[in-house]
């Protein structure tokens, strides 16, 4: 007997799409059944993949055949999105962020709660097997207690990439588009935030948006977390230039997280285990060995399985609003110069 396949249709033939459409092939148990998109463009997409293009979400579901959907569209459309595949009872897949504001996102998870429907958050890096392993160190005891972490996102967008006015204003820069990975991250490691504060500076472009910004944080176990994150700087020590996940960014040996315990630290993407016995005997290091498989090709692969009931998510819709409620919560943060909590709002 073959393996069951599920049928998923991704919304949105943009690049993310593309992406999503990529791994799909490549993943077990998921195929390629639809592309929604009413723009001119997304039918050489659908032609590429050898699939039916629909103008619209609706349509979609008039037409059945399919099992899931994964959304790909601007962030405005997530809630919209989420909220039909919802109602139609169809499993969806939000890329990141989960709405483009905290009402959105909340309301897909009131709405999901209630229908019973699973909604995964494309937050892709928790599929990485490097960060399975990572986490699975900290909960086998490996650090002992975290005390303290701290992430670097420092990377150069170029000036062209600003020509669309869009990106110079308020919502499109570094904090929005880029720390949420990483706030995800560091929760997943460190366990929910009880509060934080920022500051953002836009004192290098001058434009409306932020340019660069500074969040500690205080976890609700104790420990406190530091990450900084600038567009402006050319620098090897973020995510996509260290991780080797996309090989459109050359990997520069470097990391950008380090995880401080009470028993040793760790840092990644090199998965390298730092101990110390005590303060004047020599300091070991331990390189954990880890899978390349790229993530999105595991998150198809997962998603598939969320899509056929045989598991719940690997990242919630619950999961998707923490984040967004921390990087509101750093928004808020920078802009009254005081500490907030994530979600009072």
């Amino acid at each position: 007997m073959a393996p069951p396949v599920s049928r998923i249709a991704i919304v949105g033939a943009g690049v993310i799409g593309r992406m999503h459409a990529k791994a799909i092939a490549m993943a077990p148990g998921v195929t390629l059944a639809a592309i929604v998109d009413p723009s001119p463009e997304a039918q050489a997409v659908a032609a590429e993949f050898a699939v039916p293009l629909h103008a619209s979400l609706e349509s979609l579901i008039d037409n059945n055949g399919i099992d899931g959907v994964i959304l790909a569209t601007p962030n405005q459309l997530h809630a919209p999105g989420a909220l039909t595949c919802i109602a139609a009872g169809l499993p969806v897949l939000v890329e990141k962020p989960l709405a483009g504001d905290l009402a959105g996102a909340r309301a897909i998870v009131a709405a999901a709660n209630a229908a019973g429907v699973a909604v995964a958050t494309g937050h892709h890096r928790r599929h990485n097997p490097l960060i399975v392993r990572a986490k699975a160190l900290i909960d086998e005891g490996a650090l002992g207690q975290i005390a303290a972490i701290h992430g670097s996102t420092w990377f150069l967008k170029p000036d062209a990439y600003f020509e669309a006015d869009w990106r110079r204003k308020p919502g499109a820069g570094p904090v929005y588009l880029n720390l949420i990975h990483d706030i995800d991250l560091m929760m997943h490691f460190c366990g929910p935030v009880a509060r934080l504060q920022a500051m953002t500076t836009n004192a290098v472009r001058g434009f409306e948006v932020e340019d660069t910004a500074v969040v500690s944080l205080q976890f609700q176990n104790g420990a406190l977390g530091t990450i900084t994150v600038s567009d402006t700087v050319p620098a090897p020590w973020s995510w996509e230039l260290t991780a080797r996940e996309n090989p459109a960014y050359p990997a520069t040996g470097q990391d950008c997280y380090w995880i401080a315990g009470t028993e040793g630290s760790l840092a990644l993407p090199s998965l390298t285990l730092w101990r110390q016995p005590g303060w004047h005997e020599a300091i070991s290091a331990t390189r954990f060995p880890f899978d390349l498989a790229d993530p999105l090709v595991l998150q198809a692969a997962q998603f598939g399985r969320v899509v056929r009931g045989e598991e719940p998510p690997l990242v919630t819709a619950s999961d998707g609003l923490a984040a967004l409620e921390v990087v509101e919560a750093v928004r808020q943060a920078a802009a009254r110069g005081q500490m907030v909590v994530p979600g009072e709002t």
